[in-house]
């Protein structure tokens, strides 16, 4: 094939954006999917932009809460005991990361690319007209009393200290002027007016890969099984038999660190199992996103309905779903909110894959420099879209990325 070609492997959200960013630079670009455009984790996310989202996951100090965690079957994070012996070298890591230098340098990191991914992210809404796909009406992160919302205030200094915006409110009354219908339990509250959803994350990600397709892209579903160099090019394992490739993306989200080993690279990514239950238009009257940090979920609108969803379950890809967590979130939210709907749920169960310094992998395999990784983003993976995106397009086109891809390098463990 020519070396204007690249075939992406993945049709979530951040391979149809790479995709689109590609094809707006001159490449004649196809994408190949298992299952088709956001038929995984990017289908059944909050639907979020989480631009103020850097604090990583591995924190100083999480070790000691992790315990407790991991004891509960239906916490906000579990390991299920069929798994925990698999895991353990993805905890060793994760724990590594959660050393204060560590952190530092992943906070840094998180920041830069959510920042420059707001921006991108901006320029992509412009060149699809996908402006009335978008939400702008913030978030609110709840808090159960003073003793909580105290232990938060470090974690916002932070956030102020990188130059995000957010308003702390400080009773119920102030928190109903936002959002009305809360249980008064939740006494304070953080607010961040720039944050923004779309309106349905699968619904983005299709208005994404039709722009792509009207613009000449190509889009085929067939699954990937290995990669194997072949002179200066590839070839594409597939059921079907063999495909041709001059360069290649992996951006297969929790997959993708199987197919970097047919190459040689051996990358630490897990995956994490979200839950989620989509209640139908008029379950709630929510006027903004809602964080529950306490227990581990969020609730989001969706099509004018309502989504509750998260908590970490560390799992793999093979062990079967457990929608107890699902029924569990879906019971506390109708606590918190005491006029939600609940009838009438869509429960789903999706993969999303995690690195342990919760910081995503782009660059190149240092095995085949026209193989470009970009995968990992964790909970992030929507918000950092179209940023990785531009990078990924900067890094095929032999230009300096806008920011440095370093703390994201495939070598890094």
């Amino acid at each position: 094939m020519e070396q204007n070609h690249v075939t992406i492997v993945g049709a979530g959200i951040v391979g149809i954006s790479i995709a689109l960013e590609l094809q707006t630079q001159g490449f004649k670009v196809r994408v190949l999917d298992r299952s088709g455009v956001a038929n995984e984790a990017s289908a059944g996310s909050a639907g979020a932009f989480a631009f103020a989202d850097i604090v990583p996951l591995a924190t100083p100090g999480i070790m000691l809460k992790a315990p407790k965690w991991l004891l509960d079957p239906l916490g906000p994070l579990s390991v299920p005991p069929a798994y925990a012996v698999k895991i353990a070298p993805w905890m060793l890591r994760f724990w590594r990361a959660s050393w204060r230098d560590r952190y530092q340098a992943a906070l840094a990191a998180q920041s830069t690319l959510n920042g420059f991914s707001s921006t991108a992210l901006e320029r992509q809404i412009k060149n699809v007209d996908g402006e009335p796909l978008m939400q702008r009406d913030g978030q609110m992160q709840l808090y159960e009393g003073e003793q909580e919302f105290r232990a938060s205030l470090k974690s916002w200094e932070v956030r102020r200290a990188f130059g995000i915006a957010f308003e702390h409110l400080k009773s119920p009354e102030e928190i109903a002027e936002i959002q009305p219908g809360l249980d008064p339990r939740f006494t304070h509250a953080a607010f961040t007016p720039d944050w923004m959803n779309t309106i349905d994350p699968r619904s983005w990600a299709e208005h994404l890969a039709q722009a792509f397709k009207t613009r000449g892209g190509e889009i085929e579903r067939v699954e990937v099984l290995a990669l194997e160099q072949s002179g200066d090019g590839f070839e594409l394992m597939t059921p079907n038999g063999p495909l041709k490739a001059s360069q290649v993306v992996v951006a297969a989200g929790a997959w993708s660190h199987h197919l970097a080993r047919t190459l040689g690279d051996r990358i630490p990514l897990e995956t994490e199992r979200g839950y989620n239950t989509t209640l139908p238009a008029g379950a709630f009257d929510l006027r903004t996103q809602l964080t529950f940090g306490g227990h581990g979920f969020v609730a989001s609108r969706i099509n004018g309905g309502v989504r509750i969803g998260g908590a970490v379950e560390l799992g793999g890809l093979k062990l079967p779903p457990n929608f107890k967590r699902a029924e569990i979130l879906l019971k506390k939210a109708a606590q918190f909110l005491p006029t939600l709907n609940t009838a009438d749920g869509k429960q789903w169960m999706g993969f999303r894959p995690s690195m342990p310094d919760s910081l995503p992998v782009i660059g190149a395999s240092p095995r085949a420099s026209k193989v470009i990784y970009a995968f990992g983003h964790g909970h992030l993976g929507l918000t950092q879209s179209a940023g990785t995106a531009e990078l990924v397009a900067a890094l095929i086109c032999g230009k300096t990325p806008a920011v440095s891809t370093a703390p994201y390098a495939p070598t890094r463990f």
